[in-house]
């Protein structure tokens, strides 16, 4: 990979990663806990997540919408991946496994970056993969409605290479969105499960 490339990407994290932080440390609460969990934890409205438009794994036109009434653990991927996104989904199942029954309150929505290869089916075949959490809800569309989603969420991502061999770099936030479609935190991809199961019960319990 081009180092020009490398650091370019590395430069567009960094910058989205401190915008995500400074919108955040003016709403949060309880920044001792956060820290200690390896998250930042809002107790108000950051200007993370948003409206979208977009496509799930049965073809279905879906907006954000589907974030009511539950809690959302959102991730950014891509089905070609191979490592940080199964590894963060299967984190993902053993984090609702640590929930117990709160787990039936908490869904999974994992956002393509690339839709070019990422048809509704792609995602589909590729969710339904033994170890990765049981219900999680795909989401695809066209590279405008993916980079929509991705701005509102203030996630990176960018092609690398040509042909059918390219890739994806892309940012690794979970964000944690509460059942009124709002942000309330935003955990590390390799907290844990058990960590990540502490922080958001946490969050849970102060609504």
């Amino acid at each position: 990979m081009p180092r020009r490339s490398i650091l370019l990407f590395a430069g567009a994290c960094i910058a989205i990663a401190a915008a995500l932080a400074v919108t955040t440390m003016v709403v949060v609460g309880r920044q001792d806990e956060a820290r200690d969990a390896g998250a930042v934890t809002s107790t108000g409205q950051a200007q993370v997540g948003g409206p979208f438009q977009l496509v799930n794994q049965d073809g279905q036109a879906v907006d954000q919408s589907i974030l009511n009434g539950k809690w959302t653990l959102v991730f950014f991927g891509f089905t070609y991946c191979p490592d940080y996104c199964p590894t963060t989904l299967t984190m993902l199942e053993a984090t609702r496994a640590q929930l117990g029954v709160r787990a039936k309150d908490v869904q999974v929505v994992f956002v393509s970056v690339d839709p070019e290869r990422d048809t509704p089916q792609a995602l589909k075949d590729y969710l339904s993969s033994d170890g990765f959490p049981k219900g999680v809800i795909g989401l695809t569309g066209t590279p405008e409605q993916v980079a929509d989603a991705a701005r509102v969420y203030r996630a990176a991502y960018q092609k690398v290479g040509e042909g059918e061999g390219y890739t994806m770099n892309h940012s690794l936030t979970i964000y944690l969105m509460g059942p009124d479609g709002k942000f309330r935190s935003a955990l590390a991809h390799d907290l844990g499960p058990e960590r990540s199961a502490q922080l958001i019960e946490r969050t849970m319990a102060r609504g």
